[in-house]
């Protein structure tokens, strides 16, 4: 069994880091009343565990009939494909009308059930930062028509890829990044768990893990879980490793330049192509900074332009003012 699914959370107490978020949720819970909802945050910090324990709080033992998650990313991403192949869109599915109709159709038909045992259901979209702009409108229509019997949450890495129209129709909660020291914490806590049947792992093991991940919990224990059954520990910093490392460097290269826009045109193709998160750009930025040009200032450019985005800034703002920053610096560091 995989142990992101062995110690998935099932009540709020087991999600880590998210206090003040999770008060908030736990008293939409106990009170039996929840806004329409935007939730945003990095990959891994708690956003989807967060909504089924909403669910569970909220509908008992009916929580799975009162809460429908559509995988946006999915959808959006495959097309066609992905709804010929989605079993339990099987009855909904028409090859005669386009992605965004058949869309618009299966999220109708969700709505239209009437919640079970309760005032109203959940309907979560998954990875929303994927829904094109077509799409988000005609979400807002459907948001008017059944705001009496659902509530709708949308699940982002960024605020800034909803449309105002449905943003400003939902109460925004962002989840930060984890901290090292919990994700350390947690990893020891599954490695005494566990350690009658897997290999062991050393503490600087864990902390390698802890710093490769950024901030992504289910990363941390995934690769927690391979480390301790394959033995693979040695190569932990490779397995988030991608062609993403090559093109920071060329992103790098461009800011050693002076090159503004050539650095701006690559931040958006990783952000829009390769799916990254502002911060991860950060990340692997700050990686390849470390192994091209580590000074002091580049690292303290770098840390604060991460600490404004984890308040929940545009990322893309962001970015380009750190673009901005590391270019005007260049000239002073001799």
């Amino acid at each position: 069994m995989l142990w992101i699914e062995k110690y998935r959370p099932k009540t709020f107490a087991g999600i880590i880091g998210q206090e003040k978020v999770i008060a908030h949720l736990e008293g939409f819970g106990e009170k039996g009343s929840v806004p329409h909802l935007l939730m945003t945050g990095p990959h891994g910090t708690g956003k989807s565990c967060a909504v089924e324990c909403l669910a569970r709080t909220l509908y008992g033992d009916f929580w799975r009939e009162n809460l429908s998650v559509i995988a946006t990313g999915a959808l959006f991403r495959n097309g066609r494909a992905y709804l010929e192949e989605e079993e339990k869109f099987a009855h909904l599915y028409r090859k005669d009308l386009s992605v965004i109709n058949n869309f618009k159709r299966i999220v109708k038909w969700y709505a239209s059930i009437q919640p079970l045992n309760a005032e109203f259901k959940l309907i979560v979209f998954d990875e929303a930062e994927m829904l094109t702009f077509e799409a988000q409108q005609a979400l807002r229509r459907i948001m008017e028509r059944y705001s009496d019997t659902c509530r709708f949450i949308f699940l982002a890495r960024t605020q800034s890829a909803i449309i105002p129209a449905i943003s400003s129709r939902t109460l925004l909660l962002f989840f930060r990044p984890l901290p090292e020291e919990l994700i350390i914490r947690h990893l020891t806590g599954i490695c005494r768990a566990e350690s009658g049947v897997s290999t062991q792992v050393e503490a600087s093991e864990i902390e390698l893990i802890a710093t490769s991940v950024r901030g992504d919990m289910r990363s941390a224990v995934m690769y927690l879980q391979m480390a301790m059954d394959a033995s693979i520990t040695d190569n932990i910093e490779n397995f988030s490793e991608s062609e993403t490392k090559n093109i920071t460097k060329t992103l790098f290269a461009a800011l050693q330049n002076g090159d503004f826009e050539g650095a701006k045109s690559i931040g958006e193709m990783l952000v829009l192509e390769y799916g990254l998160s502002g911060r991860e750009v950060m990340g692997e930025l700050r990686m390849a900074r470390k192994r091209e040009f580590n000074h002091p200032r580049i690292t303290l450019a770098i840390a604060a332009a991460d600490e404004k985005m984890r308040d929940a800034g545009n990322e893309f703002v962001q970015l380009n003012a750190l673009f901005a920053n590391i270019i005007a610096e260049y000239p002073r560091l001799g």
